[in-house]
């Protein structure tokens, strides 16, 4: 069985903090997302080879990320594209990947940038159980939430409808980017785009594919998180730390009231402040400030500031006098 780790994306809406790193790297809690998922990938003796699908730009970043990691399996794949507005779309790298690389095994596929409480041999045992094309499913449990997602109608554990961001949802079970697709199914990819189909999203492909035939789903209760936006991502952070704060040794924090879901690094100086859901990257330096709500990245410098919701670029600095 292969594996394809899904990290070809350039995550527009954390920018500045993603703007030259791959958002799969962000810290959550002591790890990072993309190590969770190269971490079940590695115990499970079923797998073995996985491909890290990504995109020029940040290729030479993965490189140096997998020399120096613990992972033998992992192996980088590039997709042809340094912009945004280049990209194939989910669908079309993985038709290209599968091309690329010959893979004619089973395949699982699971976004670098979800944080999921199940372990992914558990998906893989269910879907060597079925035999069929897979998905992973969640239920959020709100209907408003709901119309942001693609989500799935069930008859046991046999998808039998779809429905893609719907205005009126009919279910709140929520197809997340973790999939399972038999050898026998991946010619299918390049039928699927010949056809004209959407490129993008894979949960169009997996429509396509319980039309001709059947498919599973594999739900978990747990957690689950989509890490897309400043948001999710502090939420992903709550999640790992457990609603509670991280201070690096190497970090100082001195006459300042740390909050709940506080993250700070290593070599951070954070001096007469107050942090609330934040964190704080390496070397940046935060004096006499509120930040709630905030990523602050690495060498930032704040002094007499006032933030909430903000996402500061590296080696920013921000004083009392720029208006804050």
């Amino acid at each position: 069985m292969k594996a394809v780790v899904l990290a070809g994306g350039y995550a527009t809406r954390l920018w500045p903090i993603t703007h030259d790193r791959p958002k799969m790297f962000l810290p959550v809690g002591e790890n990072t997302v993309i190590d969770e998922i190269f971490a079940d990938l590695e115990a499970d003796d079923r797998v073995d080879e996985v491909f890290v699908s990504t995109n020029e730009r940040f290729a030479d970043t993965f490189v140096e990320y997998l020399d120096d990691s613990p992972f033998e399996k992992p192996t980088l794949s590039v997709e042809e594209t340094v912009e945004e507005d280049e990209k194939f779309g989910v669908v079309g790298a993985l038709e290209q990947l599968v091309e690329r690389e010959g893979v004619d095994d089973d395949l699982i596929v699971v976004a670098g940038d979800n944080l999921i409480s199940f372990d992914l041999g558990e998906f893989a045992t269910f879907f060597e159980e079925k035999r069929t094309p897979t998905l992973a499913a969640y239920d959020v449990g709100d209907r408003e939430r709901a119309k942001s997602y693609g989500l799935v109608d069930l008859d046991g554990d046999e998808v039998i409808n779809f429905q893609e961001k719907p205005d009126d949802p009919k279910t709140t079970l929520v197809s997340i980017a973790c999939y399972a697709f038999p050898a026998e199914t991946l010619p299918d990819l390049s039928t699927y785009l010949e056809d004209g189909n959407n490129p993008d999203e894979p949960g169009w492909f997996l429509q396509w594919l319980q039309e001709r035939g059947s498919v599973h789903a594999f739900t978990f209760d747990g957690a689950w998180f989509d890490i897309g936006t400043a948001d999710s991502y502090l939420d992903a952070v709550a999640y790992a730390l457990d609603n509670g704060s991280l201070v690096a040794d190497g970090a100082t924090v001195e006459n300042t009231e740390i909050g709940d879901v506080v993250h700070v690094m290593d070599g951070a100086t954070v001096t007469d402040s107050t942090l609330d859901r934040a964190v704080v990257f390496p070397d940046a330096t935060i004096t006499d400030s509120t930040i709630r709500n905030s990523v602050i990245d690495e060498g930032a410098t704040l002094s007499g500031v006032d933030l909430s919701g903000a996402l500061i670029g590296a080696y920013t600095s921000i004083t009392d006098g720029d208006g804050f």
